[in-house]
């Protein structure tokens, strides 16, 4: 009984880990002043102490963390992951 429990919380466990897997964050770099995408949930230290001030998420798609990041003030209007023919 005890080894169908412990093998049932273990599938419950690596359940959960995987669950947050192919969505995107959109979250504000301290460090360079701009808006990243990330694929983890981020970390947001309100008082410091983290390179990340905000975070907004999680988006099921790329093409949603983008139109998410555009809209956010607090992100520069240029793209930083834009290539240069201007497909994205």
């Amino acid at each position: 009984m005890k080894s169908l429990l412990l093998a049932g919380a273990m599938i419950v466990a690596t359940g959960a880990t995987s669950f947050a897997d192919g969505y995107y964050w959109v979250v504000g770099n301290r460090a360079t002043s701009k808006c990243d995408i990330v694929t983890r949930n981020p970390t947001i230290y309100m008082y410091g102490g983290g390179n990340f001030w905000f975070g907004d998420g999680p988006y099921r798609s790329l093409a949603d963390a983008k139109l998410a990041r555009s809209t956010i003030s607090a992100c520069p209007k240029d793209d930083p992951s834009a290539d240069k023919d201007g497909a994205s």
